[in-house]
């Protein structure tokens, strides 16, 4: 009895540990994904690609640039990346793509300064570009064209990893005036509201049990285990120790995306140094589960050279930064991190999460109610025609098919009608109506538009065969 007592006293502990920590960054979660979902709505994936062609320092900060503005999802990074790659971009850009994905987004900013404190998010988007020149170099210096070639071969092969349909689904809307018009549009807040579901979809799993993860070490695991385990007694072996180790805590902790920043607040509370606070959470991209993926996208002998060159740049980018936050008198030192038990009470984190709530049950209508519902989500496994439509085909919003989501890439389409197969015949229709009473105005604007082009074009043919015709001759 009073075992039983006992152990559901510590699972109480750990709940309220987790629950406390989700309540403190509720809010803050759904503005950093309804703002990523935003930037997303307006940066089109079709254009990457083109945008990616070589290894050089602009293609990189192109790269970087684009993966900051993606999704934050590791496991829809990477599949995005293997994407690019197959498509013609290159490796080292494709690869630098996924680490500005995870390190370089404003809602994982967001999240490490409710919970840290803003140095580890400058310390964060310090040491997000310094791994992606370390790794460029790292590539150039040790990276052949054979590896690269069979790399090629075995990505062609069209290996299953996850995320795949979410990676390779396009729903930004690219035509129809400024950023902040296409915005305000009808079809931007629907591409807004469909990324933000969709991130939410992907990374929640990971969200939420790097929340309970957390929860569990820092009910059941006494500090003083960290302390040791960190070397916290001695100041200036724990400052490289941290660094080196951190990578290792992260992949066996199978926690990937924003879900790793709690249990980097328990590891920080712990005793971690501040560059092993970063080099943790630079590390979701070799947890288990994407090394694996890496070995089915790319084979054995790439996925060994990524593990260790990734390896050698986190830890390398958090000890950097350690030492240069040190010598400019900046690195955190109060282990005050944000673990806190449930505590519900009237404070302006209770009103934030109120009003963002409302505003992510706002987004949430709006990408079951007119958006991609029910049959995207069950997409998000599902590969959008890599394998299967080597002849890669773009439609433009306008045209497309009733039912189907605005702006889906054109390989995309086939499976949402064979999604929408299954559902029934009366929504189909409405959605069908719907579809074309949003968007039936802007196609028929176009087609007035060409119409009125063809106008012109045959009046001026007219004019000209009227000069070409033979002159009347004189009396």
């Amino acid at each position: 009895m009073m075992l039983g007592v006992a152990v559901g006293h510590e699972l109480w502990r750990a709940f309220s540990f987790a629950f406390g920590m989700t309540w403190e960054i509720l809010w803050a979660l759904i503005l950093g994904f309804a703002l990523s979902a935003a930037v997303q709505a307006v940066v089109s994936k079709r254009e990457m690609r083109r945008l990616m062609p070589d290894d050089s320092p602009k293609t990189l900060g192109i790269a970087s640039g684009l993966g900051a503005a993606s999704s934050s999802c590791s496991y829809a990074s990477v599949a995005l990346a293997r994407s690019l790659f197959r498509k013609g971009a290159d490796f080292t850009a494709s690869m630098a793509f996924p680490f500005a994905s995870t390190n370089l987004v404003v809602e994982l900013g967001i999240i490490m300064a409710l919970l840290l404190g803003w140095q580890f998010v400058l310390g964060e988007f310090i040491g997000g570009p310094l791994m992606i020149v370390l790794l460029a170099l790292l590539f150039r210096g040790f990276l052949r064209r054979p590896l690269i070639e069979q790399a090629r071969a075995k990505a062609d092969e069209g290996q299953l990893g996850a995320m795949e349909g979410h990676a390779a689904m396009d729903m930004s809307v690219d035509a129809g005036g400024s950023v902040w018009q296409r915005l305000r549009s009808p079809a931007g807040f629907t591409a807004t509201a469909n990324y933000f579901a969709m991130d939410w979809a992907a990374v929640a799993r990971d969200i939420f049990g790097g929340l309970l993860i957390a929860g569990a070490l820092a009910a059941w695991v006494p500090e003083s285990f960290w302390r040791n385990f960190f070397l916290e007694n001695h100041a200036t072996l724990a400052k490289f120790w941290g660094p080196l180790i951190a990578p290792a805590v992260a992949i066996v902790s199978f926690v990937c995306s924003i879900g790793n920043v709690p249990l980097a607040a328990v590891l920080w509370n712990g005793g971690i140094s501040f560059g092993g606070v970063l080099a943790f959470i630079f590390a979701d991209l070799i947890i288990l589960p994407i090394l694996d993926i890496y070995r089915r996208y790319y084979g054995w002998k790439m996925a060994a050279f990524l593990f260790a060159t990734f390896y050698a740049t986190m830890a390398a980018a958090g000890l950097a930064v350690e030492f240069l936050f040190q010598g400019l008198g900046i690195t955190r030192t109060a282990r005050d991190a944000k673990v806190v038990m449930a505590s519900v009470s009237w404070n302006y984190t209770t009103y934030l999460n109120i009003v963002f709530l409302l505003l992510a049950g706002t987004l949430v209508w709006r990408y079951f109610r007119v958006g991609g519902g029910l049959a995207m989500l069950r997409m998000m496994n599902t590969p959008m025609g890599e394998a299967t439509h080597p002849a890669h085909t773009h439609h433009s919003q306008a045209a497309a098919p009733p039912g189907t989501a605005p702006g889906i890439d054109g390989d995309d389409v086939d499976h949402l009608a064979a999604a929408n197969k299954h559902e029934d015949a009366a929504h189909f229709h409405r959605e069908r109506e719907r579809y074309w009473q949003e968007h039936g105005d802007e196609r028929r604007a176009e087609l007035e538009h060409r119409a009125a082009t063809i106008d012109n074009e045959i009046v001026e043919l007219e004019h000209d065969l009227a000069g070409l015709a033979p002159q009347p001759e004189e009396g």
